[in-house]
């Protein structure tokens, strides 16, 4: 039988809900909030266990009950995991919500064999009002066993921009304000602002912190093959998550999918460093001119990569998180004669690129137009200024 790993870390978290779910506290409705891959979803999971335990402790669930095995092997009928997905192709109406419900099957059952798998955000995915509809029938349910019902929803804040309005956010709301019988939610983000306010006002929060890199480093060693020098170098570009730790992860003979995108992005940094537009127009059009979304989590690494700059630029290298390249960036840093607060007119062009791209703008302009506003921040015109010739220059000739 396929089982989820151990949850790793958050361990006083984990007291205050074994304890507050002792005492009869735990809410109907919370919000798992941190970074991305510093394992929310797992903890998500965690806790649905502990409310199907047959008989949790202070540490929390038992693990050897019938209820903990089933939730183990999400497996367990009272335990619904949803997340976000494609939306199906020539599918509509009343339709949508079966054809989204038998995707989501068909995801479970590979997540169940693949328990372990990279965080990485994808925009092409979405919490859509139908999956919203299926979570409320599920919900008007009875248990199977007769205990609570968990309901987990993960990435939460895709309920709004892929419906390009608030309807699944809204159909949510009602369930959250009066949930039937003894229907629980945990909502999981790594941007809970993105979120309707009336949501998060429902939500009780709970932040979960990063994890020390050890940890990570140790995590990666035991449920890995990588080497002992690729997992610490994992780790530290993890920043604490053990889920985005898992993207710089060689594939095979490939780089890891984040590691990739890692280096999309020094490119393009590197591109408004240089001293000529060519590099940067010739990035632009190596983009497709559609599919935007996608280009989300190269923009957060641009993102990164312009803390870097400015930290190098500042001479605070152990500030630097992309350590492994620090030699390569700030050779490009001296050379274009960046200044510490240089950067922080570029970060607000890689804010504005990341939006522009989930609006699905065309990449090419985007790419284009990110590299222009980066070269004007970090490349600012110095324009030399020569006096005027005074008496004492004219009395010198």
């Amino acid at each position: 039988m396929i089982r989820l790993h151990d949850v790793e870390g958050h361990e006083r978290a984990r007291r205050s809900l074994a304890r507050a779910h002792g005492e009869g506290g735990i809410p109907a409705a919370m919000l798992f909030h941190g970074l991305r891959g510093v394992g929310k979803q797992r903890m998500a999971l965690w806790t649905a266990q502990l409310q199907l335990c047959d008989d949790p402790g202070p540490e929390g669930p038992c693990g050897a009950c019938r209820g903990c095995k089933l939730a183990l092997g999400v497996e367990h009928p009272d335990l619904h995991w949803f997340f976000p997905l494609p939306r199906p192709k020539g599918v509509s109406g009343d339709r949508l919500a079966d054809a989204l419900e038998s995707d989501r099957i068909d995801e479970l059952i590979q997540r169940r064999k693949e328990p372990l798998r990279p965080s990485v955000g994808d925009e092409l995915r979405g919490l859509y009002l139908g999956v919203v509809q299926t979570i409320r029938r599920k919900a008007r349910m009875q248990p199977t066993l007769g205990g609570d019902q968990v309901f987990i929803l993960a990435d939460a804040e895709l309920m709004v921009p892929q419906e390009s309005s608030p309807e699944a956010a809204n159909a949510l709301l009602k369930l959250l304000e009066e949930p039937p019988g003894r229907t629980r939610f945990i909502l999981t983000s790594s941007e809970p602002g993105r979120l309707l306010p009336t949501i998060r006002s429902r939500s009780v929060p709970l932040h979960l912190a990063r994890l020390p890199d050890r940890r990570v480093a140790d995590f990666l060693a035991r449920h890995t093959e990588a080497d002992e020098e690729t997992t610490r170098w994992a780790a530290t570009l993890g920043q604490g998550a053990i889920g985005r730790a898992l993207g710089f992860l060689p594939d095979g003979d490939e780089p890891g999918i984040l590691e990739g995108e890692r280096r999309k992005a020094l490119e393009l940094v590197e591109a408004a460093l240089a001293p000529g537009r060519a590099p940067g127009y010739a990035l632009a059009l190596d983009h497709s001119p559609a599919g935007a979304r996608k280009l989300v989590n190269l923009f957060g690494f641009v993102e990164e990569w312009l803390r870097d700059v400015s930290a190098v630029a500042a001479g605070a290298h152990d500030q630097v998180l992309h350590r492994d390249l620090v030699d390569r960036l700030r050779s490009r840093v001296e050379a274009a004669g960046v200044e510490p607060g240089d950067a922080a007119g570029a970060l607000l062009a890689a804010e504005e690129a990341r939006e522009l791209a989930r609006g699905n703008v065309n990449p090419q302009l985007i790419v284009s137009g990110l590299i222009r506003d980066l070269r004007g921040a970090l490349r600012p015109r110095r324009v030399a200024t020569i006096a005027p010739a005074g008496p004492a220059s004219r009395g010198e000739r």
